[in-house]
């Protein structure tokens, strides 16, 4: 082994092609661990001109082939490519088959973090078919074989051992995902807002997210109808994981729109630069994350690092993030244990999230206070450059 560690990161996502949290952490995991070891960065996509990086398309051969099929196809490239490394370290299942086989081929240690579980995600059948038994083997194996897990918070810990009772508890170590809050601070520029028609002098909501079951849309959609009448809802909303569910939410935009002022209800459905996303959520009265899964929810992070109130669901590992009461309010929920999230009682989910904004909207000074506080909390718990420390920690733990 040389004397810098040579760490190779897999993922599907990384800059420019980021979807989700996962891609947020990878781009910035990596800045602030290559002051502290030799990266490479393995991912899926367009060729990419960062030094250490390594892009790979799908396999031509595989074209048509079930999604599931195509990405492990892809993974068993990664795999090959990250020869000579000291140690190997997958995220999302979408990557944890590539880890998991380098660990076999090169006979080094797999690191692996887990952003979220399939078991947690039963919905995915409807998006994967048969494609949902093959993600969920690929992470199954990788888990109950990795060397170390990364949980990104104690929730996601608690979730691991439930859904893979065979790990041993020792294995995982919770590090937390990070913020940039040099990046996400407060933008009081307001060109932004005025191109997309949002109101600077009413109260606001404001959602972001990608359209999928976990994010909880349709249930904010629904608690939007109660809100006070001044109220304006801007939903940062794409990308729908299925037809079915994209239908679903234009049925409810549509009604919502019918049953509100029109012109309070903006939906903006390209995903919009990050810049942009920072200027709305510093004008926002208070940010809404309504999931039903949310292993962290880093988006949350970003909101308070803005000085942005946060109304969210008290589940997974959202309360370690958001303070009750001090950096927002925590919306309660009793969820069925198969898996879903799904509400026990969606009406009184959607009632609680419902007075739970109103309450915050009503309340300028309470928010403005809620929103100071996020921004201390952000700075002082989640930086970048300590998260990269406690993951180096981890990879010398199985070395």
């Amino acid at each position: 082994m040389t004397s810098r560690l040579r760490a190779d990161l897999i993922t599907r996502e990384y800059p420019p092609e980021v979807y989700g949290g996962a891609g947020v952490h990878l781009e910035y995991l990596t800045r602030d661990l290559r002051r502290l070891a030799d990266v490479r960065v393995h991912c899926f996509g367009a060729p990419r001109d960062e030094e250490g990086v390594t892009a790979y398309p799908e396999i031509a051969e595989l074209a048509g082939a079930n999604a599931a099929l195509r990405t492990m196809g892809v993974n068993l490239e990664m795999a090959h490519g990250a020869a000579g490394a000291d140690i190997v370290h997958s995220h999302t299942w979408y990557a944890n088959f590539a880890g998991h086989t380098a660990k076999l081929l090169h006979g080094i240690p797999h690191v692996l973090t887990t952003h979220s579980l399939e078991p947690l995600r039963p919905w995915k059948a409807e998006q994967l078919g048969g494609g949902y038994a093959l993600s969920s083997f690929c992470e199954r194996t990788a888990v109950e074989s990795a060397d170390a897990i990364i949980a990104v918070s104690g929730g996601m810990r608690r979730d691991v051992l439930k859904a893979y009772p065979s790990v041993d508890p020792d294995k995982i170590q919770v590090v937390y995902n990070g913020i940039d809050t040099a990046l996400y601070s407060p933008d009081q520029g307001t060109d932004v807002v005025d191109r997309l028609g949002i109101d600077r002098n009413r109260p606001s909501v404001v959602f972001v997210g990608r359209i999928t079951r976990q994010k909880g849309l349709p249930y904010l959609m629904r608690a939007c109808h109660d809100l006070p009448a001044e109220a304006q809802i801007i939903l940062l909303a794409g990308a729908p994981d299925t037809p079915e569910i994209a239908a679903e939410v234009e049925a409810l935009a549509r009604e919502l729109r019918e049953a509100r002022d029109p012109e309070g209800v903006i939906w903006v459905q390209e995903m919009l630069p990050k810049q942009d996303v920072i200027q709305v959520l510093t004008h926002a009265t208070v940010f809404v994350c309504p999931s039903i899964y949310e292993p962290m929810g880093i988006v949350n992070l970003e909101a308070m690092a803005c000085e942005t109130a946060v109304v969210a669901t008290a589940t997974g590992g959202i309360p370690e993030v958001v303070k009750d009461g001090e950096t927002g309010l925590l919306v309660p929920i009793e969820q069925v244990q198969d898996g879903t999230g799904t509400p026990v009682n969606p009406e009184k989910f959607v009632a609680d999230l419902s007075a739970t904004l109103s309450r915050v909207l009503r309340d300028p000074a309470l928010a403005a206070t809620m929103g100071k506080a996020g921004r201390r909390r952000a700075v002082e718990h989640f930086s970048w450059a300590r998260i990269a420390e406690d993951t180096l920690e981890v990879y010398r733990s199985v070395l």
